[in-house]
């Protein structure tokens, strides 16, 4: 039968949308038999797939946080997670759920659900048989015994996010909900921002756990969009897909820029495109080169933005703005209010390069759960910062320059450095380490690891990933190694590390 609604598409299955609504509300009437109540927390840990929006989705309507964890993340890494937010409730991939189910504090119940065959080809992942211990139920089994949910929806408690601070440890982002008419504008706005209307159609090819892409793709399901959840990003899967399902959204980020611009100009030629209405990208400062050959290649239709989990989206940028001012993320969004303030919290005027402060606007509160202390620290009056620097320029267009805290973003994903010299200067034979990010084209940056061995000791840099694999989530793992005898330090005993970092970034049009 021809199809008259929205759909998900995930491979050669095409569910409509208004199945994964269903199916969500008994999802719902299933958590909350697991004793989930308002407020509780629902962790979910999987790949791109149709149960991970429905396990949303049921979270909203049991009124509980749906929190995602990096899939990436290790044993101790998703532990410190799932006891930190208290969930009741893990839903996992079974691949997943195989090399971490002795990560799962006791008491969690888990929901195993069956790893598509589109993702275990993507990431090569061997058929493993998922052994239901007492406190595991099977995703397939559960849901299909389940009878919908019925009773009004909770009211939902927000969102919690997790992303990584200074310290090294991820922090929960927990964000107050609005009242139903604060939800409705909020809805009404992102719509607006994404340029969101009936009918239209998307690609997800980022990971669902990435904050930016999870708001997306529920807008774009509030908009009644046919979804298309790619397991893995594939350039050329990518440009078909925009082809054969008259693709009118996008979002992505410039690695992904990086590797469409690498395709033999046959194969980007072959495809057409015009379907395109809106191609926005952002998480990660994009190279002018690459920014310039990607809007000759789609047209006026690639917007940029600028923002974080803490305080959304702040800026955009439209194609001919962007052309006109090489480099911006564009201006503040109506409502919003962007301030450079210098290290004693005052204006700076326009070109005038000092830490980017934003307002909130319409975009809930919000705290650092357990860490309420971090929040207030990034502060002043009432404006957020989460350590960018930059300026704005006469018109009051933002460029970012560079990054006050030590945060890498490479690929899109952000990675900070204290997490990974913590778990350096577990090695024995290591007594001190630098960490940052150095310039790389395809990647925007790459993790760079100066090491001091300890005095006497030699390091074997493949012995030194082995090590680090156990206890970091393999994105996070140094690329580059260098060492030294010595590292540079202040009077105070930190690390100098302005001092190793600048040389990379010499002849850099942007710190990137």
């Amino acid at each position: 039968m021809p199809e008259t609604g929205p759909v998900c598409i995930m491979g050669d299955d095409r569910i409509p949308l208004e199945s994964v609504i269903a199916n969500s509300k008994r999802v719902a009437s299933g958590f909350a038999a697991l004793g989930v109540r308002e407020g509780d927390a629902i962790a979910i840990l999987m790949r791109n797939d149709v149960p991970y929006l429905e396990a949303v989705l049921a979270a909203s309507v049991v009124g509980a946080y749906a929190v995602s964890i990096n899939w990436h993340f290790k044993g101790d890494e998703i532990r410190y997670i799932l006891e930190d937010c208290g969930a009741k409730v893990l839903v996992v991939h079974s691949d997943l759920h195989a090399v971490t189910r002795d990560s799962v504090p006791e008491g969690v119940r888990v929901v195993v659900a069956p790893t598509p065959d589109i993702i275990r080809e993507a990431y090569n992942v061997p058929m493993q048989d998922t052994d239901l211990a007492e406190n595991v139920v099977s995703w397939t089994e559960w849901t299909a015994s389940l009878d919908p949910w019925t009773k009004p929806s909770r009211r939902a408690p927000g969102t919690m996010t997790y992303t990584s601070g200074t310290t090294g440890k991820p922090k929960g982002v927990k964000r107050k909900s609005h009242d139903r008419n604060g939800q409705a504008r909020m809805a009404e706005l992102i719509r607006e921002w994404f340029r969101f209307r009936d009918g239209m159609s998307t690609i997800i090819s980022g990971p669902l756990y990435h904050s930016v892409i999870a708001t997306y793709t529920f807008a774009a399901l509030r908009a009644n969009a046919t979804i298309v959840l790619m397991p893995r990003f594939s350039e050329a899967a990518l440009l078909e897909t925009i082809e054969r399902e008259k693709i009118t959204h996008l979002h992505l980020v410039p690695t992904m820029f990086v590797r469409l611009l690498r395709l033999p100009d046959d194969v980007r030629m072959k495809y057409d495109l015009s379907s395109l209405e809106m191609v926005v990208h952002g998480a990660s400062p994009c190279p002018i080169d690459v920014k310039r050959q990607i809007i000759d290649w789609f047209g006026p239709v690639v917007y940029e933005y600028y923002g974080a989990t803490e305080f959304g989206m702040v800026t955009r940028c439209d194609s001919n703005e962007w052309l006109e001012k090489p480099g911006t993320t564009g201006r503040a969004w109506p409502g919003r209010r962007i301030e450079i303030l210098d290290e004693n919290g005052n204006n700076l005027g326009s070109g005038e390069s000092g830490e980017v402060y934003v307002s909130l606007g319409a975009v809930a509160d919000f705290t650092y759960h357990n860490h309420e202390d971090e929040r207030r620290g990034i502060d002043r009056g009432g404006l957020i910062s989460v350590g960018d620097a930059g300026y704005l320029d006469e018109d009051g267009y933002l460029f970012l320059t560079d990054r006050k805290r030590d945060m890498i973003i490479s690929g899109g994903v952000n990675i900070y450095p204290a997490e990974i010299e913590a778990a350096i200067a577990s090695h024995p034979d290591i007594t001190d380490s630098a960490v940052f990010g150095v310039p790389d084209q395809e990647y925007g940056e790459q993790v760079l690891a100066i090491i001091q061995p300890a005095i006497g000791r030699t390091v074997d840099q493949g012995e030194l990933v082995a090590f680090l694999k156990e206890r970091l989530a393999n994105y996070k793992i140094p690329r580059l190694f260098e060492s030294t005898n010595q590292l540079p330090r202040d009077d105070a005993g930190k690390i100098r590390k302005r001092l190793l970092r600048d040389p990379y970034w010499e002849g850099h049009e942007r710190r990137i």
